[in-house]
């Protein structure tokens, strides 16, 4: 009888070739052998205290290399960050997440660090978020129009007391537009790179205004600009006036509430740009008028215009050769974007230097709407100032700026507007040089 081969392993069973006799099968490799994992198993209980120190430094360095490997320099997702607000000029709402305490957006659902992280220079966009109080009255509302039109997102903070929404209807609908009616003598929250300030009411108000305004700018780290007036200089003892002037104004006379608000608003103003570091602008703004002009503001300009186009005499306080000078709003605006981008604090006059007399003027309107228009004479108010003619010396120097519109260019695109607006056709609300 032919010898049979017997199988003998771990289960017993024997395997059986096409010739049928029994071969024994092939071993497990070693490294998955019952015996070899149960040894293993047991190092590892011996060495636990080891392993989870192996663990915890792999998973460390796992943590410390990604942001290494990240396509972007972005924190992870899903994480809410509070980074320190960078210098000025740095940051962008755009690209920074819009600002606020909580520099988060809301990304594919998800509330991410954003790009809170470092951005190439080359890659940074130049475009804030501005707030511009008083910015739907005269100025503010030219202001805003430029503004807008750079490319900014901004803010405006009006109470309406003089300033008209028909100012700004044109920009109604703008996902970069705000506007929000407040007054600035209450407290504001918001996040903003740049602050004009432009709200102030002839009164008191204008020192609480402005001291809320610079308590918000060195809160959030705004560059705050400050409208000033030329009516710091009082009625001036040196002609033409220079920002080194200290002025000849009346601390108890009937216009000191304005002149004496504006002259401390200066003041606060340094004081917080000293001690506090705050990035500060202030400008000196001399007679401005143009389109959307309060037509009943007691202003000289719009009271000659207002006046004429409704046929009623021109009125000239005192002997009418008291001197101003007049620059057109467009001027001023980009005299007050040249300061707020520049690197000098000022004060700087911002004002034409071609100086009329008060006559003059009348007569410069009687040409431009009614050849026939009659002049009128009545006492002078008390404090009027004889003489008013900026020296720009310093603002072309180091803002590069001068007025380029001649009163007589400028004057009939104010009187278009108004003709618009007294004789109750209101398409022409918004007219803009």
């Amino acid at each position: 009888m032919a010898s049979e081969l017997t199988y003998r392993g771990h289960d017993g069973s024997p395997s059986r070739e096409e010739g049928g006799t029994y071969t024994a099968k092939a071993q497990k490799g070693w490294l998955l052998s019952a015996s070899y994992t149960r040894r293993v198993g047991l190092l590892l209980q011996d060495q636990r205290f080891l392993c989870v120190l192996l663990g915890i430094a792999l998973a460390s360095t796992v943590f410390l290399a990604a942001p290494l490997f990240s396509p972007s320099s972005t924190s992870t997702v899903g994480t809410v960050h509070l980074p320190r607000r960078p210098a000025y000029g740095r940051w962008d709402p755009l690209v920074d997440g819009g600002g606020g305490a909580l520099d988060g957006r809301l990304a594919g659902g998800l509330v991410a660090g954003a790009t809170g992280g470092k951005i190439p220079l080359g890659l940074r966009r130049k475009t804030m978020r501005i707030l511009v109080t008083g910015g739907a009255g005269f100025v503010g509302s030219h202001l805003v129009d430029q503004l807008i039109g750079s490319g900014h997102s901004v803010i405006v903070v009006d109470n309406f007391f003089t300033g008209r929404k028909e100012n700004l209807a044109q920009h109604f609908g703008n996902p970069r537009f705000e506007l929000i009616r407040h007054d600035v003598v209450e407290p504001l929250l918001l996040e903003v790179d740049q602050i004009y300030h432009l709200a102030c009411p002839a009164s008191p108000t204008n020192v609480v205004g402005t001291l809320n305004m610079l308590g918000l700018a060195k809160r959030v780290g705004a560059r705050f600009l400050l409208t000033s007036t030329s009516e710091v200089y009082g009625d001036p003892l040196q002609h033409p006036q220079v920002e080194t002037y200290w002025g000849n104004v009346n601390p108890i006379g009937v216009r000191s509430c304005y002149d004496e608000g504006k002259r401390t608003a200066e003041t606060l103003t340094m004081d917080y740009h000293r001690a506090a570091a705050l990035e500060v602008r202030i400008a000196r703004i001399f007679n401005t008028y143009g389109p959307r002009m309060c037509i009943d503001d007691g202003r000289v300009v719009s009271n000659f215009v207002a006046q004429a186009l409704r046929k009623e005499p021109l009125t000239v306080y005192g002997d009418g050769k008291q001197t101003r000078s007049f620059q057109y709003v467009s001027d001023l605006v980009q005299g007050l974007i040249k300061l707020m981008e520049g690197e000098h604090v000022g004060p700087f006059n911002l004002g034409n230097p071609g100086e009329f007399t008060m006559l003059e003027l009348a007569q410069v309107v009687q040409e431009t709407i009614d050849p026939n228009a009659k002049i009128e004479f009545r006492r002078n108010t008390e404090d009027d100032p004889h003489k008013r003619k900026p020296d720009i010396a310093k603002a072309k120097e180091l803002l590069g700026w001068e007025p380029t519109v001649t009163l007589r260019r400028g004057l009939p695109l104010m009187v278009s507007d108004f003709r618009r607006r007294i004789f109750g056709d209101h398409a022409g609300d918004g007219t803009t040089a």
